[in-house]
């Protein structure tokens, strides 16, 4: 049976918008935690998890929604997407707000792109691209492009939905998970644009995924009632290992806690859902919410007892929830 739900421990207003994208910046115990979130206003809020109260607002999507916020190796370096087309990159240090530069992304869904370090200083950051089902990889903070991901010739994917790229260790290839508008996700090998597995996950478009590269694990959602849990096994090829139904249809997002422990989900229904990832147990159901929620994200406290989880949602509220002691 599950837990009784936890209340928020705080919550955070005052984005003046719905919230899309979440994310901690929490690691340096020298610096005060904050939290990054994107409002459909186009400003993104940078909040003193101290004080629970916005540090700086940024204002660089021309009142655009912003869908993606992501730390390049530390909270000063940001990057942040808009509906406005362009992912703007910032250098917040000595309290600068202006945006460093940006890349033109020319496409007009609502897929966030997805980073990974490579090296020193080095990014891969993959993105939906101008032609309707191609995905672009670019290298930062050069720009350079890396490779462009096309389906096979009358594959009628759709749209990529989400991205994830990742990397088993520091020396193995840089592999992307797609998941697109015709229900499928495809893992690609990110540096040489080659599809190496496809699989049928969902009836509809794929909204969000997450992977577990140490279990070689992921979980995908839909609009639909199910959960998609699949593996990808040592010849690289996907499979789906179970579904889990849900009790109302809509997930806008879903997230592994970085420990691989739990995982949470953003639903239509308002509702954030919190399961035990060995086994997909229901563990929690976090009602807060008066509209769907879009984003959930566990912060990177070093310290595991401080661990937070933030959710964002259309009614403008954050709520941040403090469930490690129960999970």
């Amino acid at each position: 049976m599950a837990l009784p739900p936890p209340d928020p421990q705080f919550v955070l207003r005052g984005t003046g918008a719905a919230v899309h994208t979440l994310h901690f910046s929490c690691r340096e115990e020298s610096d005060v935690p904050v939290l990054f979130s994107g409002s459909e206003n186009g400003f993104i809020h940078v909040w003193n998890l101290k004080t629970h109260r916005v540090d700086t607002a940024l204002d660089g999507h021309g009142r655009k929604s912003v869908y993606c916020v992501e730390t390049m190796g530390g909270k000063d370096r940001l990057l942040s997407q808009g509906r406005d087309q362009r992912i703007c990159l910032w250098d917040l240090a000595e309290g600068r707000t202006s945006v460093m530069d940006s890349v033109f992304t020319e496409n007009v869904g609502f897929c966030r792109c997805s980073l990974l370090k490579v090296a020193q200083g080095r990014w891969l950051m993959a993105m939906a691209a101008k032609a309707l089902e191609e995905v672009q990889v670019l290298e930062l903070p050069s720009k350079t492009s890396v490779c462009t991901l096309k389906p096979e010739v009358g594959a009628k994917l759709g749209m990529p939905m989400c991205l994830k790229l990742w990397q088993l260790n520091c020396s193995s290839e840089p592999l992307l998970l797609a998941g697109y508008e015709d229900g499928s996700v495809i893992l690609w090998n990110a540096t040489m644009g080659k599809a190496l597995s496809q699989l049928v996950c969902h009836q509809e478009p794929v909204m969000s995924l997450d992977f577990d590269s140490e279990k070689a694990k992921g979980i995908s959602g839909s609009s639909e009632k199910v959960l998609s849990i699949w593996s990808l096994n040592e010849q690289q090829n996907l499979q789906v290992c179970k579904t889990h139904r849900l009790l109302n249809a809509g997930i806008s997002d879903i997230t592994i806690r970085p420990d691989k422990k739990i995982l949470a989900t953003a639903g239509w229904d308002h509702r954030i859902r919190i399961f035990g990832w060995k086994k997909m147990k229901p563990l929690a159901v976090l009602d807060y919410h008066t509209a769907t929620v879009h984003c959930v994200s566990f912060s990177d406290h070093k310290n595991p007892s401080e661990r937070l989880l933030a959710a964002g949602s259309r009614d403008h509220r954050i709520s941040i929830w403090s469930i490690y002691a129960q999970t």
